[in-house]
């Protein structure tokens, strides 16, 4: 798993070292560097970089362009329409 949090990636990385567990995330500084190759992309938090990123830029990066997004932070119908298959979870 590959995870990026602009604010939380040291602490995170620091906690999971003490557990035994820091293999199991490969941490990124940068948000795009994630997506290469990836099957999808989970949101689980709105930070202000997440909330108007390079959608094409997504998109070409991504083996397959699938996001479920745990906050909400875009349009479902302009994703879909945009080539993104879209879980918007908690909306209908």
């Amino acid at each position: 798993v590959k995870a990026h949090d602009p604010v939380a990636n040291e602490v995170t990385r620091l906690q999971l070292k003490t557990e035994k567990k820091q293999e199991l995330l490969d941490f990124s500084e940068d948000q795009y560097s994630i997506l290469e190759q990836a099957d999808a992309l989970c949101i689980a938090t709105e930070w202000k970089s997440f909330r108007e990123p390079n959608f094409e830029k997504m998109k070409s990066l991504m083996k397959s362009p699938v996001i479920f997004d745990g906050r909400n932070l875009y349009h479902p119908e302009w994703m879909q329409s945009n080539g993104f298959k879209y879980v918007s979870i908690g909306r209908k």
